[in-house]
């Protein structure tokens, strides 16, 4: 029995470089098709707003590939876990390894290793390409795939409340004094939280205090009537740093910029557990691409000729699926306070990886 945790620099090399030719095949094949499907249902919407054509379509697919391969890679190192484990298994390579002293976690050692290093490119990935993609295309979908403010940092959907009044943009660019609102809407309540008034205009500007509405279009609820300004002058109490607070999106921003956020929502006691599993999550989502391998290593033991590899293989997949459905749902309760925001994100993590060493250990040591 060999004592190191790896076994020889050849064997590592091979099932290494076998297992990244299978992570990178999977991965394409999954967002070439996921994409394809996501551009026959999406390029109607595109193509209906004037001016967009063959450019939009291309920009739209390159916003679209940073979501997807943050969202298959950890799918696409399983897959590739029971194809490269399958192979294996049924050329006797197993076999041969397990006969040289090789034990089952020797022989997983090489998979791990290339699965962390896929992990940290996972990560550097999201917080380098991802976080900007989402952003842009959360702001380009709130304009309707019209044209996209050249900013990088870019806000969309903010609903802001003054009293009862309240203060829609579709998106918002810039930051502090500078900060400009596009798509506006203004909701003038009365007492009685009724809407009296709506005011409309493209573009509002800080007015120190107040947002400048230009080319307003008023309706008066009350007589059905509808009047023109240039400039309307609304939310006296609303803040530049009010709106910085409202419009932040976890998806966008990277790990040190989100921790920046949840920082300053406790400074004024706002409630953090949404955007503290999402932080906790950057770490936890690349990272459960290192767990795979330990949850489809099922597939690689046991005799071919048993008959039992492709029921092996099911088993591994269902166990690497199952860890996606709980840690989805685990995500989801801590983000509305069921679980707290660190078990959220790491409790299925922990979970999957017991489980996973618990059967390796069964079915072979």
């Amino acid at each position: 029995m060999q004592l190191a945790f790896f076994p020889s620099r050849t064997l590592t090399s091979y099932l290494a470089r076998m297992f990244v030719a299978r992570i990178l095949a999977v991965l394409v094949m999954l967002v070439l098709v996921l994409l394809m499907l996501d551009l026959l249902s999406t390029s109607g919407d595109i193509l209906a707003v004037p001016g967009n054509g063959q450019a939009q379509l291309l920009t739209y697919a390159s916003l679209r590939i940073p979501q997807l391969i943050a969202r298959f890679l950890p799918y696409s190192v399983l897959l590739a876990t029971l194809i490269t484990f399958v192979t294996l298994n049924q050329n006797s390579e197993v076999i041969a390894m397990k006969a040289a002293g090789l034990s089952a976690h020797q022989v997983l050692a090489p998979m791990l290793l290339t699965a962390m290093v896929v992990s940290g490119m996972s990560f550097v990935f999201n917080e380098r390409v991802t976080t900007r993609a989402n952003g842009t295309l959360k702001a380009w979908q709130a304009a309707e795939y019209g044209p996209i403010p050249q900013t990088s940092a870019i806000k969309s959907n903010v609903y802001l409340t003054d009293g009862s009044n309240i203060l829609y943009a579709t998106t918002i660019t810039g930051s502090g004094n500078d900060i400009v609102l596009n798509g506006v809407t203004w909701y003038g309540r009365d007492q009685q939280g009724m809407t009296a008034e709506q005011v409309e205009a493209a573009k509002a500007t800080f007015a120190a205090p107040g947002w400048k509405l230009e080319d307003a279009e008023i309706f008066d609820v009350r007589t059905a009537q509808t009047r023109s300004h240039a400039t309307v002058v609304v939310g006296q109490g609303i803040t530049p740093a009010q709106i910085e607070l409202e419009s932040v999106n976890a998806d966008a921003q990277n790990f040190f910029e989100l921790r920046n956020s949840i920082a300053a929502y406790r400074e004024v006691g706002r409630r953090t557990s949404e955007m503290e599993a999402s932080w906790w999550h950057k770490l936890s989502g690349p990272l459960s691409a290192t767990l795979m391998p330990l949850l489809g290593a099922i597939a690689a033991f046991g005799l071919a000729r048993s008959g039992q590899v492709l029921v092996r293989a099911v088993i591994g997949m269902a166990l690497g699926f199952a860890y996606f459905v709980v840690d989805n749902a685990a995500l989801a309760m801590g983000s509305f306070g069921g679980y707290p925001p660190f078990l959220a994100a790491w409790a299925p993590f922990l979970l999957f990886l017991l489980i996973g060493e618990t059967v390796l250990i069964r079915t072979e040591e």
